[in-house]
């Protein structure tokens, strides 16, 4: 197997001013954690040239996925990467954009669907665009490595799920 180091701005040791770590365990969540946060604030960027937020981007994503059908707020609660989002209040900003909309549920009066917009389904299309650009890091990983990268963190989560 071929270790490869790909590098966002510098090594992590570099970048977070940590010469030794307790062990290759300790390092790699940390790196896992610093990386994470380093992708997040470049795609928190370049979604603000679109007028979306991440949160925002997940829902939309959701309700594409689910065009034509509707979904309730709970069902995009339960699907959002992150949980602790305000769904209600990340719906409502969507709706004043007009890139979603509300409407009572047919089969329970007390439920709202939450449906997505021809704007809404335009401005992910936008964004498909420039999708390299927000996947940046992972980009450079061929296909396999990205299925291993893909495996691997799926064997971390569930392992945490686990205990």
């Amino acid at each position: 197997m071929i270790i490869h180091t790909f590098v966002f701005a510098m090594s992590l040791e570099q970048d977070i001013q940590q010469p030794k770590f307790i062990n290759e365990f300790q390092k790699a969540g940390i790196n896992l954690m610093y990386t994470v946060s380093y992708l997040t604030n470049r795609n928190q960027h370049h979604l603000k040239s679109f007028g979306l937020t991440l949160p925002q981007f997940n829902i939309l994503r959701i309700l594409r996925g689910q065009h034509p059908k509707a979904t309730t707020v709970n069902d995009l609660i339960d699907r959002m990467i992150d949980k602790s989002s305000n769904a209600s209040r990340i719906v409502e900003k969507l709706r004043a954009k007009k890139l979603v909309e509300r409407k009572v549920c047919d089969h329970d009066r007390r439920a709202v669907d939450i449906i997505i917009t021809e704007a809404g389904l335009a401005i992910l299309e936008k964004v498909d665009a420039v999708e390299h650009e927000f996947f940046f890091g992972v980009g450079s990983l061929t296909e396999e490595e990205a299925k291993q990268l893909n495996f691997l963190l799926d064997k971390g989560r569930i392992q945490i799920n686990k205990s």
